[in-house]
């Protein structure tokens, strides 16, 4: 997605700080968020939707926002278009609590329920699907990314579009997230992993004898000339 939540390669933010010893979750809300977005799939939303859902973010308020506060921000608004809650009962619950911060969080005690949940988050990701057609690119093909400027949610980076690396792997097929995002289907595709010298990408400023490599779907690439 072409806007602010498309940070790679931009310029002006400062290095990265990272917090020493820092801990896994800042805050208990941290860890909820973190366990609902994982079982997406029992709401009824996909990775990709939940991906595009903080994409949808106000640029002011999602560079403002930490990590998990976007994640927050992605589950409301999967939830309020799943129809799993109401922007009423929303605002109902937030006054609520606003006004009676010590009040307890209402709990179901469900141990079969609990039990699948935790299978649920322990199971790895099953994203790979099978694809009729033969893969269009081969290791070692050289390719060109292509330039597209799409309206929703896409996993190649406005930083690599346009750019020629080389294959360096075929994974199969899998779900490809520009259509899975917005409802409109699997539509499995072909990816690679796609390698690029680091000069190709950021040109004098990169740092020398560096490359990048993207894991990116068939129709971004196009054969190089």
């Amino acid at each position: 997605m072409n806007g602010a939540h498309d940070l790679g390669g931009m310029h002006g933010f400062g290095p990265v700080v990272r917090e020493e010893n820092e801990p896994v979750f800042h805050a208990p809300w941290e860890g909820v968020v973190f366990a609902i977005n994982r079982l997406r799939g029992w709401l009824g939303y996909s990775i990709d939707e939940s991906r595009y859902a903080i994409e949808t973010m106000p640029p002011q308020q999602y560079l403002a926002s930490s990590y998990y506060e976007r994640w927050l921000y992605g589950v409301e608004r999967n939830l309020l278009q799943k129809g799993l809650i109401t922007r009423e009962e929303l605002e109902a619950k937030l006054a609520y609590f606003r006004e009676h911060p010590e009040a307890a969080v209402p709990r179901r005690e469900d141990p079969a329920r609990l039990a699948a949940l935790e299978r649920e988050l322990r199971a790895p990701a099953r994203f790979a699907r099978p694809v009729d057609s033969p893969p269009r690119f081969q290791v070692g093909d050289a390719v060109l990314t292509r330039r597209d400027q799409p309206r929703g949610h896409t996993r190649l980076p406005r930083y690599a579009r346009g750019r020629r690396g080389v294959i360096q792997a075929h994974h199969g097929g899998y779900i490809f997230p520009d259509t899975h995002a917005h409802g409109r289907g699997e539509h499995p595709q072909h990816l690679y992993t796609v390698c690029f010298e680091a000069t190709e990408l950021w040109g004098a400023s990169a740092e020398p004898n560096e490359r990048i490599y993207l894991d990116l779907w068939e129709s971004y690439l196009e054969p190089a000339a």
